[in-house]
């Protein structure tokens, strides 16, 4: 499996590129808008930068992963789409809903697979309560409440704070994940979206918001919850957390995926938390090779990336308007 990467500003690029060498794909090269930063990263990782992006996508490529700033998603999966190869893209897809659409469309069009980065799916105990949501074991669903916290990325990437690279802040950031979660354990789509915000936190720092409470309606009146912040201190022992909670006539689920840990204490003032349990980035980029070679849908596709995408965008539009956004049919 031949692959390259297609910027390098998100901070999941540099776990990728190990994940990719670990399922046995080889790695033919980066290309990055910045070429100082694409070539210190590739120079850092030992894969090949190349500072034509024609050139690496005539590379007899079999997929990329798009790692850039979210607004510049659209013209990298658009010229790999038109080299014909499938597309692991970042989230959230786009900073607009037309952008995500035309992700997805020009994917369809030139009949490449496009896999959006949700790993949550790939952890096996979001995988258990998507069986006992499914079975009817608790019952019929009646609601979601979660939480998607981090530190502010600006420790490790500044764009995340720029409105016009990012689309928006902690909303945009964090929102997508949960609300493609849910989507995915009811198997239904979001009608309606309300959201507030607030920049209490790190405001004398940045002026995109740094949290929100999101409230996601679906069929049959069943509502999710979703609280987003970069809430974390800026010396937590990791990048943050996710945690769901699934309420249902016949029982209720707590889902802590990112808990099982051990505790490292070292130096002065910091620690760190030592994951042993599976690797969900390792299952996905996993996915990502298994469905290319096979011809079939990856797990997470380009339509669940705009669903999600959708939410978060439309969380948006409520905090400035103040009032719900109804979803459109997709």
């Amino acid at each position: 499996m031949r692959i390259a990467i297609l910027g390098v500003a998100h901070l999941h690029v540099d776990s990728y590129v190990d994940n990719f060498r670990a399922a046995g794909a080889e790695l033919v090269g980066v290309f990055d808008i910045d070429s100082t930063r694409g070539s210190s990263w590739g120079a850092k990782h030992g894969v090949e930068f190349y500072e034509s992006l024609e050139r690496l996508l005539g590379a007899d490529l079999d997929g990329v992963v798009v790692c850039s700033e979210t607004s510049r998603h659209l013209e990298l999966v658009e010229a790999a789409a038109n080299a014909k190869v499938a597309v692991l893209c970042e989230k959230p897809l786009g900073v607009s809903v037309e952008e995500s659409q035309r992700i997805v469309d020009v994917c369809r069009e030139n009949g490449v697979n496009l896999m959006t980065a949700f790993p949550s799916r790939f952890e096996a105990s979001m995988a258990q309560a998507r069986d006992l949501v499914r079975s009817g074991a608790l019952g019929r669903i009646r609601a979601f409440s979660g939480t998607n916290q981090s530190v502010m990325p600006m420790r490790e990437r500044s764009w995340f704070v720029d409105p016009a690279l990012a689309g928006g802040g902690a909303i945009m950031d964090h929102v997508v994940h949960l609300a493609d979660v849910y989507s995915w354990l009811l198997g239904s789509e979001p009608q309606s979206v309300y959201a507030v915000d607030n920049r209490i936190v790190h405001s004398d720092v940045v002026s995109v918001e740094t949290s929100g409470m999101v409230m996601v309606t679906y069929p049959g009146g069943v509502f999710g919850s979703i609280d987003c912040s970069w809430n974390r201190p800026l010396n937590y022992p990791t990048w943050g957390g996710f945690a769901l909670s699934i309420v249902g006539d016949g029982g209720s689920l707590d889902v802590e995926p990112m808990r099982q840990r051990l505790v490292e204490f070292g130096g002065e003032t910091r620690y760190s938390w030592i994951q042993w349990g599976p690797d969900s980035n390792q299952s996905m980029i996993q996915d990502f090779i298994d469905s290319t070679v096979d011809g079939r849908p990856p797990l997470s596709t380009g339509d669940d990336g705009l669903r999600a995408t959708r939410v978060a965008l439309a969380a948006l539009e409520s905090v400035r308007t103040l009032e719900p956004v109804e979803l459109s049919a997709p």
